[in-house]
C-alpha cells in the first residue's frame, strides 16, 4: 500500500481489516469508479450490518493502494479502545452529533472529535482532493428490502463543491425470506457510475439538494436490490414496525 508506506501501524491494521473483510465480501463489481485518479468524489452506500463500517474502508482502501475514502462515523464508537485504533487507522472524519450513553462518558468528546464540524472537515478534504465515504441512511437498517429515507449530506457536499456522488449497493445475495438480515451474512459491493451534481453552488437551495438526495437514493436502492420511498422514515424501530403490520 504506497499511500501508507509512512503509516506502519495503521498499514497494518487496515490491511488486517481488509483480510478479514475479503472473507465476507463475494465480490466488489465496479472497482473502476473509484480509480485514485477519479478522486475526489463522494461514494454513498446503504448500511445493513455493523461490520461494514470497519471492512467496507479497509477494503476499498487497499484496493486502492492504501489511499483511503474518508469515511464519515459517530465519534461514539471512539469510547471502545479497539474501533479507536481503527478508526485513526482508517483515516475517519468522526461526527459529532450524538451524545454517549452514559452521559458521563461525554467528557471525552473534546479529545476525540475534530474542531470543525464533520461536514465542514469533508468539505476541506476534498479540497485537498480526498474522496468522502458516506453511509446516507444514517444508520445500520437491517431491512432485507427497503431502505431508510436517509440524510441529505452527500448531495450537499457533491453539490456545493462541484464533484460527483458515486452510489453503490451492498447486497446479501444469500439471504432468504422476509425478515432482517444478520450480521456477518457474506456481501456482495456493486458500485455505479459517477453521477455529477446538477449544479455547482456554494449556497444551494433546499429544494436542489432534496432532489439530488433522491437521485442519489434510488441508484442506491437499485444498485442493492431494495426500494426507497422519499416519504419512508429515518427511523429503523419506524420501519420495523410498519413491516410486522
Amino acid at each position: 500500500m504506497p499511500h501508507q508506506y509512512h503509516r506502519t501501524m495503521a498499514r497494518w491494521i487496515v490491511r488486517n481489516i481488509a483480510i478479514f473483510g475479503a472473507g465476507r465480501i463475494q465480490a466488489i463489481e465496479g472497482m473502476e469508479h473509484l480509480d485514485v485518479e477519479k478522486d475526489p468524489f463522494v461514494l454513498a452506500l446503504n448500511h445493513t450490518q455493523k461490520i461494514e463500517a470497519p471492512i467496507v474502508p479497509a477494503v476499498l482502501g487497499v484496493m486502492r493502494g492504501g489511499k483511503m475514502i474518508r469515511f464519515i462515523a459517530d465519534w461514539n464508537l471512539m469510547l471502545v479502545p479497539f474501533v479507536y485504533f481503527i478508526y485513526r487507522s482508517g483515516q475517519v472524519i468522526v461526527l459529532d452529533r450524538k451524545p454517549a450513553k452514559p452521559a458521563f462518558l461525554n467528557v471525552f468528546r473534546p479529545w476525540l472529535t475534530h474542531k470543525t464540524t464533520a461536514f465542514d472537515h469533508a468539505m476541506e478534504l476534498i479540497d485537498q482532493g480526498h474522496s468522502i465515504g458516506v453511509f446516507p441512511e444514517g444508520t445500520t437498517n437491517s431491512h432485507p428490502t427497503q431502505l431508510l429515507r436517509g440524510f441529505v449530506g452527500a448531495a450537499k457536499l457533491s453539490i456545493m463543491k462541484g464533484v460527483p456522488v458515486v452510489p453503490a449497493g451492498i447486497r446479501f445475495p444469500k439471504h432468504q425470506g422476509d425478515g432482517p438480515v444478520r450480521e456477518l451474512e457474506p456481501m456482495r459491493i456493486v458500485i455505479g457510475k459517477p453521477i455529477p451534481p446538477p449544479e455547482h453552488s456554494e449556497s444551494p437551495k433546499r429544494r436542489l439538494v432534496y432532489d439530488f438526495h433522491s437521485v442519489i437514493m434510488q441508484e442506491i436502492a437499485r444498485l442493492s436490490g431494495k426500494s426507497w420511498q422519499s416519504e419512508s422514515s429515518r427511523n429503523k424501530s419506524c420501519l420495523a414496525q410498519k413491516t410486522s403490520q
